[in-house]
């Protein structure tokens, strides 16, 4: 019997949306204000699926203190008020889109857990647009 457990935590950051390849006039038309040169944020709102067996031992699925530590450790404070762009090295070269930062997260949290167990996460960028990944 599977069970899923959820962690919700929140970051601050900046970005812009930006393709290096197109001219001013294209990516303006594509990302719009998203595409600002002096970037603009938002406050994110994560959510981390953990889905696995209960540990008889335990009663837990996974030791929701341990996630959040994991998530603190390697996502918060890489991310929480950084502008993604210029602060981060996962950015540098990868537009910070809500679904590449979706995966970037998935990416080191999935790394990090053992491979028993499923992982899902939802980012929020704004109380009506998030992403999904895996989808």
């Amino acid at each position: 019997m599977k069970v899923k457990v959820c962690r919700k935590e929140r970051f601050n950051a900046a970005h812009r949306l930006h393709n290096p390849a197109w001219d001013e006039a294209t990516n303006q038309k594509v990302f719009g204000k998203c595409n600002n040169p002096n970037y603009h944020g938002h406050n994110y709102e994560l959510i981390v699926e953990v889905t696995g067996e209960i540990d008889p031992a335990t009663g837990y699925v996974y030791d929701m203190k341990q996630l959040s530590e994991l998530i603190q450790e390697h996502v918060i404070k890489k991310f929480d008020h950084k502008n993604l762009n210029l602060d981060t090295e996962e950015f540098r070269n990868l537009n910070p889109t809500a679904e590449n930062i979706a995966v970037v997260i998935w990416e080191k949290l999935r790394a990090l857990l053992p491979q028993e167990y499923e992982l899902k996460v939802k980012l929020y960028e704004t109380e009506r647009n998030f992403v999904e990944f895996p989808a």
